[in-house]
């Protein structure tokens, strides 16, 4: 299945519009370095927790290097869910210098 994806870049230039953005990494990844705007479904409970994606707009879903959530985006597309994958994951993003919380 191909999976639409987007770069850090892009979704840098369109957060504050208010899209949904799910990370799939794990709570200690996450702890780490998120995006304020990201909301944490680690990857082992994006099945059972598929009901907390929005079915009305797109969700770019991230994850370190773009992996995990590539396979994320292929299950929620399977359930009729627009989810796009950031490309690179958050490693993107701060290699771009693009703000994290901590």
């Amino acid at each position: 299945m191909d999976v639409p994806e987007i770069s850090a870049e892009s979704l840098h230039n369109i957060i504050k519009t208010g899209v949904a953005v799910v990370d799939v990494r794990e709570p200690d990844e996450w702890q780490e370095a998120h995006l304020a705007e990201s909301k944490l479904i680690p990857l082992g409970e994006v099945v059972e927790r598929s009901g907390e994606f929005p079915t009305d707009r797109p969700v770019y879903v991230l994850c370190r290097s773009g992996v995990r959530s590539a396979s994320a985006c292929e299950y929620l597309r399977s359930m009729q869910i627009d989810a796009i994958n950031v490309a690179g994951g958050i490693l993107e993003w701060i290699a771009s210098d693009f703000e994290v919380e901590r």
